[in-house]
């Protein structure tokens, strides 16, 4: 459930998040434009997905930054069940600031992004904790 929540872009709509994809499900070549934010303070982050992994243990995408995203790099968002059976959710980012307001904010930058991922972390508990979660 995890997985498919990640893949067909549902973790990111329910944790507040436009999106608007060139496909239902993340795969290589799939451009995605992420909107944060209301009216004039709504943030476009454009990114093509460049790898997508779906098997019995492992499920998730990662993309690279488009021209108009606010920072310049890739992230990855991964679902992985381990031997135990425990099921962890990870978001990895390298980037560094591309827009005059992301080298404004400095560290407040940052904090934005580890607050994202924490958000995404706590949005996937709450979906998957579900008995039926809607499609």
């Amino acid at each position: 459930a995890a997985g498919a929540a990640v893949l067909g872009w549902r973790l990111h709509r329910a944790a507040g998040v436009r999106i608007d994809a060139t496909a239902p499900r993340a795969a290589p070549g799939v451009t995605v434009v992420s909107r944060l934010g209301v009216g004039p303070l709504r943030l476009s982050a454009p990114c093509a997905v460049v790898w997508a992994a779906a098997d019995d243990r492992r499920a998730g995408f990662g993309y690279g930054t488009l021209p108009g995203h606010p920072a310049r790099g890739e992230e990855a968002f991964v679902v992985e069940r381990d031997d135990s059976g425990a099921v962890w959710f990870e978001v990895r980012a390298f980037s560094r600031p591309d827009r005059w307001f992301m080298r404004a904010a400095g560290p407040a930058g940052r904090a934005f992004q580890r607050g994202y991922a924490w958000w995404l972390g706590r949005t996937l508990r709450r979906l998957c904790a579900r008995p039926n979660p809607p499609a």
